[in-house]
């Protein structure tokens, strides 16, 4: 059983990694927003909880989040979770901690995936993709053969997404490090930080992490 959790900012590539560690090692990636969509159309009891905050507009609370993570423990047969934009504060941490504990199970690892921030800006802001198949491009280091044609599938629908900017990154990154620097501090006092590099290639990054999953089995 392998029990993860993916920081780092907007952009970092934790989907991409996620998606992957999915694929090959039978892990069940836990989103917070996947979890409360999911329990909102299920009619359950947990789900007609969460359907009935949302529809207040009230935000929906740590023991509910809590809660709907306990109960994809308790339900699924993969060899483990990602745990995806949860926690996000020390409380949540703190909480996510005793739950598995409660279950016999424990954190193996908490991955950070450092990024230059001025980079990241770069990276964000030049990317783009398919609108038809979306297959993803880069003004820099990925551009079209033909401007403004899919290499893949010839079409011409070229998409940006309105807050790949400068300006919105570097909000969405600030905010990012407001909310999880005290994280890092917790996990790194715990012994379960490990770091790295975010903006290496996928590949380079995902035996990084594959690297740091081995070395805690």
């Amino acid at each position: 059983m392998t029990n993860i959790i993916l920081l780092g900012p907007p952009g970092a590539g934790k989907g991409t990694q996620a998606r992957k560690l999915v694929d090959e090692r039978n892990l069940v990636q836990l989103s917070t927003g996947d979890m409360l969509r999911d329990a909102k159309a299920s009619g359950t009891e947990m789900g007609n909880k969460v359907a009935d905050v949302m529809a207040k507009g009230q935000l929906v609370t740590d023991e509910i989040v809590i809660g709907l993570i306990e109960e994809k423990l308790n339900n699924s047969t993969a060899d483990g979770f990602i745990f995806d934009g949860f926690p996000r504060t020390l409380a949540q941490a703190d909480a996510l901690g005793k739950l598995l504990a409660r279950h016999g199970k424990k954190l193996d690892a908490v991955i950070e995936m450092r990024v230059d921030d001025e980079a990241l800006v770069a990276r964000i802001t030049g990317r783009f993709t398919c609108g038809n198949c979306g297959e993803v491009y880069h003004d820099q280091t990925k551009p079209t053969k033909i401007d403004g044609v899919c290499d893949a599938c010839g079409s011409t629908n070229m998409v940006r997404r309105a807050d790949d900017n400068a300006d919105s990154l570097r909000t969405r990154l600030m905010e990012y490090y407001k909310k999880t620097s005290p994280l890092i501090g917790y996990y790194y006092a715990n012994g379960d930080l490990f770091s790295i590099d975010g903006l290496a290639e996928i590949g380079e990054v995902a035996g990084a992490v594959a690297a740091v999953l081995d070395q805690q089995a």
